[in-house]
């Protein structure tokens, strides 16, 4: 019987220690083949085009907002990307699939589950955050998912752009724009544009 191909996976820059055990897991697994590593996320979408791998692995610390992961999803449709983050809340996780993303998992995820995720996310398989009960914690009161039109209108306003301009971009009208950027505020708990872009532009949080 003809062997598989294996598994090829990208692997964005994380910390030292969650670097040095990703390197150690999936070099354990035969069936795995690192073909990038420790890239920055700013080479991420180049990295993606060059390689083509079945699976990219993101740094959620390192997203400025999740419409990144919708746009390399978007950028390259048949690399299935995993997010692992410090503990991300279902709110979080369910943002991330949302926008593209097959599976959002701790950093503390034991490694026989990352490396099913990979396996699973290789083959177009969803994997579900788990529930707050899993997670051992009250259901969050974190931000709710944003629309992908919402998203649309995100990246417009952390551009500077107008109501009027995000109309005419998106073929809308103005009174419409407003209603997404209302709902686009309380979700994300901002309350002005200035709030909004401090959130867009500040450093990440390391999780």
């Amino acid at each position: 019987m003809e062997a598989r191909r294996p598994i090829t996976v990208v692997v964005s820059r994380f910390e030292d220690l969650v670097s040095r055990g990703l390197r150690t897991l999936i070099g354990e697994d035969s069936n795995i083949e690192i073909v990038g590593f420790d890239v920055p996320h700013g080479q991420l979408a180049r990295s993606f085009a060059v390689q083509d791998p079945d699976v990219g692995i993101l740094n959620f610390g390192s997203l400025r907002t999740p419409i990144e992961v919708r746009d390399l999803h978007a950028a390259h449709p048949d690399t299935r990307i995993v997010v692992l983050a410090n503990r991300p809340t279902p709110a979080e996780c369910n943002q991330m699939l949302a926008f593209g993303a097959t599976a959002c998992l701790s950093k503390e995820t034991q490694a026989r589950d990352i490396l099913n995720a990979i396996h699973l996310a290789s083959r177009g398989l969803h994997v579900l955050p788990k529930t707050p009960r899993e997670f051992g914690a009250i259901e969050p009161t974190g931000p709710e998912v944003l629309t992908p039109r919402e998203a649309d209108v995100l990246e417009l306003l952390q551009h500077g752009r107008s109501n009027a301009e995000i109309a005419l971009a998106l073929g809308v009208g103005v009174e419409t724009v407003r209603t997404h950027a209302r709902n686009i505020y309380r979700k994300l708990g901002v309350k002005t544009r200035r709030e909004l872009a401090t959130l867009a532009g500040g450093s990440p949080a390391a999780r």
